[in-house]
């Protein structure tokens, strides 16, 4: 699971009275170290071959590996700078807050009232589930990143909490 949440009910305290909050992350499959550790190895066997090709008079081979391990770690280098988005909603008694905080940039939050908005899980086109939140007309999508068992897994934990809140509102 790519989101974690963090609840509390009636036990929520006057300073912070957020009943749930969750962070939904895109999944990224290598970690830090295991990007390093793959990295050495990659760049170890491209120095071996390279310098192979490089002995026997192959010299634009080496150089093609080269530019290929360059741009492989670029590729993961842009990869992990765009794994920082994130996505959080936190459901108070009287307020639903989504902020979307990008890889770069400020973040952006969005207020809504948890008794007047309409939480969905419907599916695109695609065939794919789909998370919004509507309220006065407008609709915001959230969640895009998450894979389909996630984007369920959220919706069924989201909509039960909503829910709560409605109910205990005061």
């Amino acid at each position: 699971m790519h989101w974690s949440m963090s609840m509390t009910h009636e036990e929520a305290s006057p300073q912070d009275p957020t009943r749930f909050c969750a962070q939904l992350t895109a999944h990224r499959s290598l970690s830090r170290g295991q990007f390093h550790c793959l990295m050495v190895v990659f760049a170890g066997a491209v120095l071996v071959a390279g310098t192979a090709f490089f002995a026997i008079g192959a010299w634009p081979v080496a150089l093609y590996l080269g530019i290929a391990a360059l741009l492989t770690y670029c590729a993961f280098r842009l990869n992990f700078r765009a794994a920082r988005h994130y996505e959080q909603l936190d459901l108070t008694p009287n307020s639903l807050t989504l902020t979307r905080v990008p890889a770069s940039g400020p973040a952006t939050a969005f207020r809504f009232n948890p008794y007047w908005v309409r939480f969905d899980l419907s599916h695109a086109r695609s065939g794919h589930p789909q998370l919004s939140l509507t309220s006065h007309g407008r609709t915001l999508t959230f969640g895009a990143f998450l894979s389909d068992d996630e984007k369920l897994d959220f919706a069924d934990a989201f909509a039960h909490e909503l829910g709560r809140a409605r109910d205990r509102r005061p």
